[in-house]
């Protein structure tokens, strides 16, 4: 496993454990802006995850792609992450 991957594993089991946390926090009747920083700092690392694991695809699995002259398809498979990651 490369670097990227192992950083996006770890962030993915930092995350997981934030999420359970909340959780508990929401049984717990925990003050709701809490909860919400919480929230917001799971999504953090979650984003960081994402940002690995592209990061490692095109260091690799594109650049491979180009290398072959089969670009094109993963320049669209990009397009379309990018596309959900900005909400358009």
């Amino acid at each position: 496993m490369n670097e990227e991957k192992k950083q996006a594993v770890q962030a993915l089991k930092t995350s997981k454990g934030q999420i359970e946390g909340i959780i508990k926090m929401i049984d717990d009747g925990r003050y709701c802006i809490d909860i919400s920083n919480q929230i917001i700092a799971a999504q953090s690392l979650l984003k960081k995850a994402n940002m690995l694991i592209l990061k490692q695809h095109l260091n690799h699995c594109v650049r491979e792609a180009f290398l072959n002259d089969e670009g094109e398809e993963k320049i669209d498979e990009i397009m379309k992450v990018l596309t959900k990651l900005i909400g358009k």
